[in-house]
């Protein structure tokens, strides 16, 4: 007759192994999934994990075969189409190689991302993909997730130190000659001020897009005023609230480079607001080529970097480090393609 356990105490593989009257490993091989147990046998067992309620604590199992069945994905905007993109594709191919994506974001705070980090950490993955929230530091993200767990940078890298003096890979995208495409598109077109617009300092993806900007205006003897490069938080709604930042200098600028596509289209918006046409009396470009900004009004001039793509190779790039936990670390930067559409207009004047 089966055995009864004390009500409100925890069921345990013994309990399960006694009423069966089996062995504890057996009961341990059907739960995960082992051939060597024999179909009556397992049916017999299941049965009375469902009719005993037992619960399978995979992370604690995890822990001591020292493996994993899931990945953390911790993204600093959850609200970007870009990162639904992005997601989609790690979660894709980490579903491909039979793996559960556990996903956190952290609105781009810091602080959030080491509550963040170390909740998912108790879960214990196999591996984090993270893309680092604005003055993110290298030491606290060290401080939440262990010098054991392997971790993908993606985009973006903490302050206080470059991945590979942290073991920690990195899949960058090609910012500093995007920003630089970009630009060299809009000063072919006849611009001569031209604005930098969007995102913060602290995010080394934003610099290295400035910086190309720069690169660009210097080369064709343009001059880079601070009053031309706008920051603010990179999203449409405080872009579209910061537009008129743009017309507070003497410096009236015709032309934009953004640095997302999120910020390009609430640019937009507030140009519109203000009294200005986007893709007619004001250039503007983006950057990441969103599903949305080919079906925007104008349709967005963007550098395309295939998020689902990068997801896909993110992934890759995590379980060959989880395979391989003491290679090298890698530094990969994703190419980036300019994409011309109808925001980007010559000036007025040309």
């Amino acid at each position: 007759m089966p055995q009864t356990t004390q009500i409100g105490r925890k069921i345990t593989l013994n309990d399960i192994a006694a009423s069966c009257d089996v062995s504890r490993a057996t009961v341990s091989l059907v739960l995960r999934g082992s051939p060597l147990v024999n179909k009556h046998t397992r049916a017999r067992i299941e049965e009375e994990l469902r009719k005993q309620g037992y619960v399978y604590n995979r992370a604690a199992a995890n822990l001591r075969r020292r493996t994993s069945s899931s990945i953390a994905l911790v993204i600093n905007d959850i609200g970007n189409p870009f990162f639904a993109e992005f997601a989609a594709g790690v979660d894709e191919a980490l579903g491909n190689s039979g793996f559960v994506t556990l996903l956190g974001s952290t609105g781009e705070s810091s602080e959030r991302q080491q509550m963040v980090l170390s909740s998912l950490v108790e879960h214990g993955p196999g591996g984090i993909i993270l893309s680092p929230a604005e003055g993110s530091d290298s030491e606290q993200v060290l401080s939440a997730i262990g010098t054991h767990t392997p971790l993908l940078l993606f985009n973006r890298e903490p302050v206080g130190g470059r991945p590979e003096l942290s073991h920690w890979d990195l899949l960058a995208l090609d910012n500093q000659n995007g920003g630089r495409l970009a630009t060299e598109h809009l000063i072919a077109l006849g611009h001569r001020s031209i604005a930098f617009f969007g995102g913060h300092a602290d995010s080394s993806s934003c610099r290295q897009r400035r910086t190309g900007y720069v690169e660009a205006m210097q080369a064709a003897g343009l001059e880079t005023p601070t009053a031309l490069q706008i920051e603010c938080v990179p999203t449409r709604t405080e872009a579209a609230h910061r537009c008129a930042a743009l017309f507070d200098d003497n410096h009236r600028p015709t032309a934009a480079v953004c640095y997302n596509d999120a910020v390009a289209l609430g640019l937009m918006l507030g140009l519109r607001q203000l009294g200005h046409q986007p893709g007619e009396n004001f250039a503007v470009t983006g950057f990441d080529d969103i599903a949305e900004a080919a079906l925007a009004l104008p349709s967005l001039t963007t550098l395309s970097t295939d998020p689902r793509a990068r997801g896909r190779q993110a992934a890759g790039m995590i379980l060959q480090r989880m395979g391989d936990p003491f290679a090298l670390a890698s530094h990969t930067v994703a190419p980036v393609q300019l994409v011309v559409r109808a925001s980007s207009c010559p000036p007025l004047s040309s």
